[in-house]
């Protein structure tokens, strides 16, 4: 298991060759500030190629960087030198530009599309082969297997497409070198992404030779507290990112419920904190985004929920999780509650598109009938 505990590697690390050239397909609350990072903390020389769905998405990242590039070119300190961006038209156009292929979206059905659709997918590009492929989506465990899979098949055809097309040129045996996909999941919220100290799941094993490589380019983001874990191989890091958010969304749920029962007794809200964070009802949630709006004034939690996690987000994600469970006989206790609380405040007008710790202010109007304005 490899965490990104040490002084930011260089190059000289390594044995390998960093890419010049990485793709980044994805710019949303999550992928945005993630690729603002990889681009500032690039290579000198380097080149980030983007792509996004939403054309105005590509030209708030090109605007977001250019101020830090120039200032830095200019001598006065302010910014970084980092990667030269060049927007593309397509997901292929991505992969036919780059070495290596980051990709985040939200759902299974997004990442399908951006390998496999023809013409524009990554898997319609001319050649992927050395191609290392990441997709840091939360996803369904079997939409990247089928991935990773189609990886293995498009190579295999684009080999034999070559030798016969050269004929004798291509020596059998030294083919070129085959194409690498990882499942890559990402914990730690928007506030995480833009301050670079995520929690990335990686599903590689912790011999895999390739880890190095990956550390290193990936080290922008996961800064500790953040850590790059290495789960043992492909999938493994969904089935550890589907796992951490069923516990993480059931915690957040449990801490709402706790609050208000401290609070209803006479607990003053911000003491109950406090105490919960000194004892064994300690978490995460509870210390950085208590649900409760004014308890930690610094998080989404306190600026109307807004931005964050979003509760439709971690109602797919336990989905997910749930759906998992049952594919591999795992039982879960809380998952039907659990589940049935996230689905409706993803519905309420009230919760939908917020944060997903957004469950408190569901779970009060639900239950202690307030006034629809608060």
């Amino acid at each position: 298991m490899t965490e990104s505990t040490s002084p930011t590697p260089t190059p000289s690390d390594y044995s390998y060759n960093y890419p010049k050239t990485i793709g980044w397909i994805g710019l949303g609350a999550m992928g945005f500030p993630m690729a603002l990072r990889i681009a500032r903390c690039a290579e000198p020389g380097s080149v980030l190629y983007i792509y996004d769905i939403d054309a105005s998405a590509m030209d708030r990242f090109v605007d977001a960087v250019k101020p830090r590039k120039e200032a830095a070119e200019e001598g006065n300190g302010e910014g970084e030198p980092g990667a030269e961006i060049r927007c593309v038209g397509c997901a292929r156009e991505v992969a036919e530009s780059s070495e290596c292929v980051i990709t985040i979206v939200p759902e299974g059905a997004h990442v399908r599309a951006v390998f496999l659709t023809p013409e524009t997918g990554i898997l319609a590009a001319s050649d992927i082969s050395g191609n290392i492929f990441i997709d840091c989506s939360t996803i369904d465990i079997a939409t990247s297997q089928l991935i990773n899979e189609s990886i293995s098949t498009a190579y295999t055809l684009q080999l034999k497409s070559q030798a016969h097309s050269t004929s004798s040129s291509l020596s059998p045996s030294q083919p070129p070198s085959p194409p690498h996909f990882y499942d890559a999941p990402v914990s730690g919220g928007t506030s995480r992404a833009l301050s670079g100290t995520l929690t990335i799941m990686l599903g590689a094993s912790p011999t895999s030779p390739h880890l190095p490589l990956l550390t290193h380019l990936l080290s922008p983001l996961t800064a500790p507290p953040g850590s790059l874990q290495a789960l043992g191989g492909p999938t493994l890091g969904l089935a550890a990112k589907l796992s951490n958010n069923y516990l993480s969304g059931l915690i957040a749920l449990a801490t709402s419920e706790a609050m208000n029962l401290g609070m209803r007794m006479g607990v003053d809200p911000g003491v109950l904190q406090r105490c919960f964070k000194g004892s064994s009802g300690a978490s995460w949630v509870n210390e950085a985004v208590n649900p409760v709006p004014g308890v930690c004034p610094d998080a989404v939690t306190s600026k109307g929920y807004e931005g964050g996690f979003k509760i439709q987000l971690m109602k797919k994600d336990m989905s997910l999780a749930i759906d998992a469970a049952k594919q591999v006989g795992a039982n879960l206790v809380l998952a039907d509650a659990g589940l049935a609380a996230y689905s409706a405040a993803a519905e309420d007008p009230r919760c939908r598109d917020r944060d997903s710790r957004v469950i408190y202010r569901w779970w009060v109007l639900m239950f202690m009938f307030l006034p629809p304005q608060w």
